[in-house]
């Protein structure tokens, strides 16, 4: 059994790992930067070890630290969660070598899946379609040029030891390939500390499809079908969906087949997802492994009935899966929105700020994952991810309806975040048709993107002017028409309700 799980991250999914801790039974400890001393899953946990200043490579990038905060409040496992050290080998090694029970993969499984090319050959040997292209690294521009020639045109160059869209470059001709080459291989180096660059054929305009599976230390495999993550923006995911319009039973059952195939083939144990590409004609292609919980993981809560989390702490704990392990039938529709310190208005960029006044929707079928609070501090040290709502309906209609009531109900005040975005995309043609793959953003982000305001827009701008006026009051401060002059004291909302047309003194 597990007693005691020190969990090395921080945010939303900090607090969600948290809560399944005590819901088993289990003690968690947090640890924290300077920065995060008084977040949400510092005081949600029995125990909090502070691991230095704010940059992640002080504190939770930091191997070292946190390994000796594990060892001080007598943890006997460690869960990474996602992002930061979640999918580095030699994390999950350090921690195997410490004595301590590493809730996630074995690293021998995240070093074969995190090398592309060796998965690559992998998934060929084990019957997972692999997208065309090389198994092996290419040694230079030239090489490259020649893979390309056999594959051919358009191609994609990628960095072997990355993900999140670095390291990538498509190209359509033998010039693109060489300048792509050098590009994707400087910035795979700069990313990842390795510049290798391998090659496969550009799939044009597909979805990024996702499968959920589980696996125990016993040889169990099972899967909890697919998610739909093809909503993305700079290959960093922005809504996602299950399940998805595109897939049907059959297609469901083969790409679960496949996926269960690709953890058998690596020893993988716990929770991980297969991601494929789907193209246009149905045809799908292995396209990476997260050897770790995903970002989006409640949608497949929601619609198969399974706390994911949970299930990670009872295989860390060698029980077997408490689960039958026959594909099971997805019940009604859940949608995520991630909601972030970003101005979807100015190429999202990221927003820092004090949360002068927050509220999570409640509410049949509505969940906030989040790790803020009112007077949650936001800065640039980490991810822009303040928390992700979803919801849950009988079916996708009703799980859209839900999650535009969810969205305008949501108050994040003091600063600017997708929200607005994510309302806009859930009254957007091309989603509501459910025709739409990973270019969406492109083809119709000009027309939800542009800083004017729908009527949801409008209602959200007059609930937070009403709760800032509130908090100004205070200070001498109240609304009025004409000219206002701004100052330091005015909050992001302020400002934005005086571009909206409100005016302040």
């Amino acid at each position: 059994m597990l007693n005691r799980v020190l969990v090395a991250n921080r945010g939303e999914i900090a607090l969600r790992i948290v809560r399944a801790c005590h819901e088993e039974g289990i003690e968690a400890v947090a640890v924290y930067s300077e920065a995060d001393r008084i977040a949400p899953h510092v005081k949600a946990a029995d125990a909090a070890v502070e691991l230095g200043p704010p940059p992640a490579k002080d504190s939770y990038l930091n191997v070292e630290r946190i390994l000796a905060a594990a060892q001080r409040t007598g943890a006997d496992a460690i869960h990474p969660g996602y992002g930061f050290l979640a999918e580095r080998a030699h994390f999950a090694e350090a921690v195997e070598q410490a004595g301590l029970v590493f809730v996630g993969p074995p690293s021998s499984a995240i070093r074969m899946m995190g090398e592309k090319t060796e998965a690559r050959r992998r998934m060929a040997a084990a019957g997972v379609p692999i997208v065309p292209g090389t198994t092996e690294l290419l040694r230079d521009a030239d090489a490259a040029v020649e893979a390309a020639r056999g594959v051919g045109y358009p191609v994609l160059l990628k960095a072997a030891a990355g993900g999140g869209g670095k390291g990538m470059r498509v190209a359509r001709t033998p010039d693109e390939v060489r300048k792509g080459f050098g590009q994707a291989s400087s910035e795979a180096t700069t990313a990842f500390g390795d510049g290798s660059v391998y090659l496969e054929k550009f799939v044009e305009r597909p979805r990024h499809i996702e499968i959920q599976v589980l696996a125990d230390s016993f040889g169990a495999v099972t899967h909890f079908g697919e998610r739909e993550c093809s909503i993305q923006r700079r290959h960093q995911k922005l809504v996602e969906e299950t399940p998805s319009p595109a897939v049907d039973a059959g297609l469901r059952a083969a790409m679960g087949d496949a996926a269960v195939r690709a953890a058998q083939s690596v020893g993988y144990v716990s929770a991980g997802t297969v991601e494929f590409l789907l193209d246009p004609s149905g045809t799908f292609y292995f396209l990476e492994m997260n050897t770790r919980l995903q970002v989006e993981h409640p949608i497949t809560e929601l619609v198969y009935g399974v706390d994911i989390v949970r299930e990670q702490l009872r295989i860390a704990a060698g029980e077997r899966l408490d689960l039958p392990v026959e594909p099971r039938v997805p019940r009604g529709h859940a949608i995520e929105c991630r909601i972030t310190a970003e101005d979807p208005f100015a190429n999202f960029l990221p927003v820092t700020g004090r949360i002068l006044h927050f509220q999570a929707p409640t509410g049949p079928g509505v969940r906030w994952d989040g790790g803020i609070e009112t007077g949650s501090e936001v800065g640039l040290f980490y991810d822009s991810l303040l928390g992700k709502l979803i919801v849950w309906g009988e079916d996708r209609e009703r799980a859209v309806r839900r999650m535009r009531r969810a969205l305008a109900e949501l108050l994040v005040v003091g600063l600017s975040t997708s929200q607005p975005f994510h309302s806009r995309v859930m009254r957007d043609e091309t989603f509501l048709s459910g025709e739409y793959d990973i270019g969406f953003l492109e083809r119709v982000g000009d027309a939800l993107l542009e800083r004017t305001l729908s009527p949801s827009d409008v209602e959200e701008i007059a609930v937070a002017a009403a709760l800032a006026e509130d908090e100004a009051r205070s200070a001498n401060v109240s609304l009025a028409t004409g000219e206002g002059t701004e100052t330091a004291a005015d909050s992001a909302w302020l400002r934005a309700a005086r571009r909206a047309g409100l005016r302040w003194r």
